[in-house]
């Protein structure tokens, strides 16, 4: 399944070479929302549907780990979720956990580096509403927001590196100044500076930074990893997110892309998107709002 997100209005058209399986030829509108920014329109199997969620990055359920309502793990569950939602702006990060036995369940929370505590509380409180809304029956369930991660599950996850499942988005265009090659030069410089940031200690797994590729181009990254891994742990997951850049995959030469796991985040763009954002860059922010992105589900 492909989800593409238009960062602006109108409607527009993509062809089979720009976006994997989608069928050539297939006309991507507004969805009927007199043109709201950052309408989703989702394309699977032939179905086209919509929403306004402009939030939510995705989420995760585990069909494995099923659970029935009223039960002690549901129980529990809420428990987690009450605790995470209070707690988590506190330091902007939170593990926590409820019940005893095979009905224990784990929690965990984290905002992106960046935001305010204010961002940080409304974020949190939104994915442990919606979590168990979209996971009604699960007891392994995860959400990623732009400014949040949380998630639960009766296996203890905590401390450990989580790559069994991610989300890519990418953006349709390439880049052409500088060329290809030169910009993946560029962003692997870039690459190594906020990673190297973010495995220093007082950073609490925060990395972020800019390069100026170009007279008229600056390019933007940022990583981070859950606060619970291990200075080890942190490099291992970044290394494997980052990894999704290059060698022919989805991100490369893409003019922006952000890969998401369970213990770690890494992204890039040609606009600032984390703060502060400098006002002299807005413009140049907005140019790249237009164009199109895709979102993949790994594996």
């Amino acid at each position: 399944m492909f989800m593409v997100k238009f960062h602006g209005v109108g409607s527009g058209r993509v062809t089979g070479g720009d976006m994997g399986d989608i069928e050539e030829g297939v006309v991507l509108g507004d969805c009927g929302n007199d043109g709201d920014i950052g309408s989703w329109v989702i394309i699977d199997s032939g179905v086209r549907t919509c929403g306004v969620d402009q939030d939510r990055l995705g989420e995760f359920c585990n069909k494995d780990k099923n659970i029935t309502s009223g039960s002690l793990q549901s129980a529990n569950i809420k428990k987690v979720l009450e605790e995470l939602a209070s707690k988590a702006d506190i330091n902007g990060f939170i593990v926590t956990s409820s019940g005893e036995g095979q009905d224990k369940i784990y929690g965990l929370a984290q905002c992106r580096g960046d935001v305010s505590k204010e961002d940080c509380s409304e974020c949190t409180k939104d994915a442990a509403k919606q979590l168990p809304e979209l996971c009604p029956n699960q007891s392994d369930a995860r959400i990623w927001f732009d400014y949040c991660f949380l998630r639960y599950d009766i296996s203890n996850f905590v401390g450990k590196v989580d790559t069994s499942f991610g989300i890519i988005y990418y953006n349709v265009e390439n880049v052409t100044d500088p060329d290809p090659v030169t910009f993946d030069k560029d962003l692997g410089a870039l690459m190594d500076q906020v990673k190297a940031q973010a495995l220093v200690p007082e950073n609490h797994g925060l990395g972020k930074g800019e390069s100026k590729i170009t007279p008229y181009e600056t390019l933007y990254a940022l990583v981070q990893c859950t606060r619970d891994l291990s200075q080890l742990y942190c490099a291992q997951c970044l290394a494997i997110a980052i990894q999704t850049f290059g060698g022919g995959g989805y991100c490369q030469h893409r003019k922006g892309c952000r890969v998401l796991y369970s213990s770690c985040y890494v992204r890039y763009e040609l606009y600032p998107f984390y703060f502060p954002v400098a006002s002299s860059n807005y413009v140049n922010k907005v140019s790249y709002k237009t164009s199109l992105m895709v979102r993949v589900y790994l594996p």
